[in-house]
């Protein structure tokens, strides 16, 4: 696998320069297979031991030192590598690759003791105290030169070891610490928001601030976003999302450049592409990354947590633009954080993870090799069980490694995909604000359903930003987009003229980049293109439901919508508007844009994009299902010549029969004119060249 770096944008710390090398790449010898590994909880005696397994399992790559700081420097000033020094020769030895943490994303004990300043504080006002982990300000000085330091340190001392694969920084940058409301997180908020608005009177327009009498005369008037008696500024609160996510990429750019004047390995972070992690805006971050790596756990608060795994793998191959990513971390059972930790059946390991190879991942890696026997994870499952080798699971985690190997042969193909999702993060944290229509519609749910219904109609997906080239798609949806500039509206709006398909759907265009409503009626930024009109939002109750004249039930969502060049798909038959339009179609330009003006039921939902799909002359790579199986094909990049792989993945409990012609590699068989794949398995065919 050679991965090659993107366009990045210039670093922010001060006193560290770029190397003007050529950029990095991530080279490894088929696809990784890996873990986390915390040999500090561990005797030193029990590490060849557990090189010998890693060895047995086929294990090639291994990240360590994530949460290294208190063993490295153990008291202010005191550095100690001794055993870092140990694990990672040893490692090296048994031909182990390494993914070397810096150690940073947890502060010591002696360090916020001595500056207690450092530990966040929470929108209420109040501090968070360390015994947990991520216990530190992004924004902090004294956090930042001490972080910095230990980098320095890291990187100076094992910048060069041929070991090296690949830099981890911190961990999960954002999962717990995003937002940060003290006194040097206002102060850095403060001197982002001047860079961004350059005068008070332009941040006073943005956030409208003549509204309950909260017009700033000075900088230091201002203040993040803490709680209020009422609800909040709603463009103070964006506001504070974009920086929030800005500071901690800030962040993540020190201890990158640090890394860069020692070492000529890629550097990387595991992103959090899941279904409740909204804090950064991972369109700004993936620039940034040598190699895009995720961090992604089976989902089970989720009514359908594998549809949720291959939405994440989608996103996430499109944060990396189509190239292939890394699975940073994933589980292969039970994990101690969710109300009802399950246990994965016996082969869901092996099935999610060649779900995550099927959709671009050439590295697949799990938290962590050992299960641990003390401290807040003690119940998360491991590679390496508290039951030890002599079990299933081990047996299944061996037998992976085999399967991968197989595989290798897939790397540096791409997957294959005609319909785009558009995505938005400040979409998301703006439509899901305080001050809002319903407080029953959620922006993640909205993609989650259009997506499903795609997933489930046997389609590959690309997930893009608002501003992505959407040409070579014969069709984009647009779900729930309430945010979008007017360039990303004039874009969508393009890319129809042209001859493309779109399906929008109700509460979007509404707001532009200041959260500020669009005159005129409603759906704002999309009027023209849908040739529509709404005058105004008529949600429903929670249980409360409409049907349509096709027969289709709704819920959620209604709207008093007139055309104006648009034709009438559906109407409303009962509810707040009988007779009111509820689905439109608008030729504009070469193409045509669909708006649906309701929360359609899933059945309905997937009826409709299999209309407009039709129409859109698009084939589906896989057949329709209830979303229990999945085909995807993975074909080499840019209309180059090779070979496609066709992965087959039948998540059902009864066999299916594909139609498929060439060589099946998970078990070395042939596969003409079908493949017959069994209930919970996974086929992966290298398909014959079309006659």
């Amino acid at each position: 696998m050679t991965i090659h770096a993107s366009t990045r944008t210039a670093p922010t710390v001060p006193d560290v320069a770029p190397s003007a090398e050529a950029l990095p790449v991530f080279v490894h010898p088929g696809i990784a297979y890996g873990c986390d590994y915390n040999p500090e909880q561990w005797s030193p005696e029990l590490w060849p031991e557990d090189v010998r397994l890693m060895r047995e399992a086929g294990v090639d790559l291994v990240a360590i030192n994530i949460f290294g700081w208190a063993q490295l420097e153990p008291r202010d000033g005191v550095f100690d590598f001794s055993a870092l020094d140990a694990i990672i020769e040893l490692l090296h030895a048994g031909g182990i690759r390494i993914n070397l943490g810096t150690g940073t994303s947890s502060a010591p004990p002696w360090l916020t003791t001595r500056h207690p300043e450092i530990l966040p504080v929470a929108d209420d006002g109040t501090r968070r105290f360390p015994g947990g982990r991520q216990a530190w300000c992004p924004s902090s000085p004294v956090f930042r030169e001490r972080a910095f330091a230990l980098v320095q340190r890291v990187a100076e001392r094992y910048g060069q070891h041929p070991a090296i694969a690949l830099w981890h920084v911190s961990n999960e940058l954002g999962c717990h610490n995003a937002l940060c409301y003290c006194d040097a997180s206002a102060e850095s908020f403060r001197r982002w928001l001047q860079v961004r608005y350059g005068t008070i009177s332009a941040l006073n327009a943005a956030w409208g601030t003549f509204f309950w009498s909260q017009a700033y005369s000075d900088w230091a008037e201002i203040l993040p976003p803490l709680r209020t008696l009422s609800s909040r500024n709603p463009g103070q609160v964006l506001d504070f999302h974009r920086f929030s996510s800005d500071e901690l990429l800030d962040y993540y750019r020190g201890e990158r450049d640090l890394i860069r004047r020692h070492s000529t390995v890629p550097v990387t972070t595991n992103f959090m592409v899941t279904a409740h992690i909204q804090n950064l805006d991972y369109w700004s971050w993936a620039p940034e990354m040598d190699i895009v790596a995720n961090d992604h756990y089976l989902d089970h608060r989720l009514a359908d947590p594998t549809t949720e795994l291959a939405f994440s793998a989608d996103l996430t191959r499109g944060l990396a633009g189509g190239a292939p990513w890394l699975l940073m971390e994933q589980s292969t059972g039970a994990v101690n954080w969710q109300p009802h930790n399950l246990a994965k059946a016996p082969g869901e390991m092996a099935r999610n993870s060649l779900a995550h190879v099927a959709r671009g991942a050439e590295a697949v890696c799990f938290f962590q090799w050992r299960a641990s026997v003390q401290g807040s994870e003690k119940f998360h499952s491991a590679l390496l069980p508290h039951a030890g080798t002599d079990t299933a699971l081990w047996r299944e985690v061996v037998d992976l490694g085999a399967t991968l190997n197989r595989l290798d042969e897939i790397v540096g193909t791409v997957v294959e995909a005609d319909v785009a999702l558009i995505f938005s993060w400040p979409a998301w944290w703006s439509g899901d604000g305080e001050s809002r229509p319903s407080h029953e519609v959620h922006y993640l749910e909205q993609v989650h359903a259009a997506y499903t219904a795609l997933h489930q109609l046997g389609h590959t997906v690309d997930i893009v930003s608002p501003d992505s080239d959407l040409r070579g798609y014969r069709l984009v949806i647009a779900p729930n987009l309430y945010l979008v500039s007017d360039r990303q509206a004039a874009h969508l709006a393009d890319y129809v003229a042209a001859g493309g398909h779109a399906v929008v759907t109700f509460f979007s265009g509404i707001v532009d980049d200041d959260d500020r409503v669009r005159l005129g009626g409603y759906p704002g930024a999309f009027r023209d293109l849908l040739g529509i009109t709404v005058e105004e939002f008529a949600p429903l109750l929670p249980g409360e439901s409409v049907t349509l004249d096709s027969g289709a039930g709704a819920t959620l969502w209604t709207e008093r919508l007139r055309t104006t060049s648009a034709g009438v798909l559906a109407r409303y038959t009962d509810g707040p508007l009988p007779g009111v339009p509820a689905i439109t179609r608008n030729e504009h330009g070469a193409g045509a844009a669909w708006y649906l003006a309701t929360a359609l039921a899933p059945e309905a939902l997937r009826d409709t994009l299999r209309t407009v799909a039709a129409g859109a002359d698009l084939v589906a790579i896989g057949p329709e299902s209830d979303g229990s199986l999945e085909v995807v094909r993975r074909r080499a990049p840019g209309g180059s010549v090779g070979p496609s792989y066709l992965f087959v993945i039948n998540h059902g409990d009864q066999p299916v029969s594909v139609p498929a012609r060439g060589f099946e590699l998970v078990t070395g068989s042939p596969a003409s004119p079908t493949i017959s794949v069994p209930a919970g398995a996974v086929r992966v065919i290298r398909e014959d060249p079309p006659a």
